[in-house]
């Protein structure tokens, strides 16, 4: 398969890239300045100056944006509202790394994570910007889009067990009650729902056995 990841030089875009790579698919890393990532087909650009012919041909994108400076929150929504654009009417699936504090925290669906006392506050301007992107897919109904929550316990340097399990919107914990994923099993887990193409217009979490 052909997948393209954006925003590539990101430590979440290079578990992907990697990921991608050893299972021998065909991956073209975007992302600003040098090649931070293991593919030689890469592109130096600004994910808000990719194009639609840029992204042809490809069966995936994964769009792996993520900022921790207030000032470009907005980001979040306008990169997933620019890819939504080149997308649109096509049968390449449009893949979001979302953010565990938009999980619901029971089925009733009346209040998220985010909004919970023992949520860190330093989070929670990434997390709604996260939330505004969400809402801002939802609007494409005629682009392929899955939104893939990693658990809340989010770990760069964390075993890849490829031992996880997958949910829905609501936060769900492992039996040993952890809500816990490496960046490696995510990346893992984002790939196979690329390889299933299914979970198209749904949002999806995933956490460790």
């Amino acid at each position: 398969m052909k997948i393209a990841v954006v925003a590539a030089n990101g430590r979440v875009g290079r578990a992907v890239v990697i990921e991608a790579y050893q299972r021998k698919h065909i991956v073209t890393a975007f992302g600003r300045g040098e090649n931070k990532t293991i593919t030689s087909r890469f592109t130096d650009k600004d994910l808000f100056y990719i194009t639609k012919e840029d992204l042809e041909g490809c069966d995936a994108v994964v769009d792996a944006f993520g900022v921790w400076i207030p000032s470009l929150f907005a980001n979040y929504a306008a990169s997933v509202k620019h890819l939504c654009k080149l997308l649109r009417k096509t049968d390449t699936q449009l893949v979001i790394v979302g953010n565990a504090g938009i999980l619901y925290t029971d089925e009733s669906h009346t209040e998220q994570l985010m909004d919970t006392p023992q949520y860190p506050s330093a989070f929670r301007g990434v997390a709604a910007a996260a939330g505004e992107a969400l809402t801002e897919v939802r609007k494409h109904d005629d682009v392929l889009w899955t939104y893939l929550v990693p658990a809340n316990n989010f770990q760069p340097d964390g075993l890849r067990t490829r031992k996880y399990l997958f949910a829905g919107e609501e936060w769900t914990k492992n039996e040993f009650n952890q809500s816990v994923i490496s960046y490696g099993d995510y990346a893992s887990a984002l790939v196979d729902i690329i390889e299933s193409r299914e979970c198209i217009h749904e949002v999806i979490s995933v956490y460790r056995m």
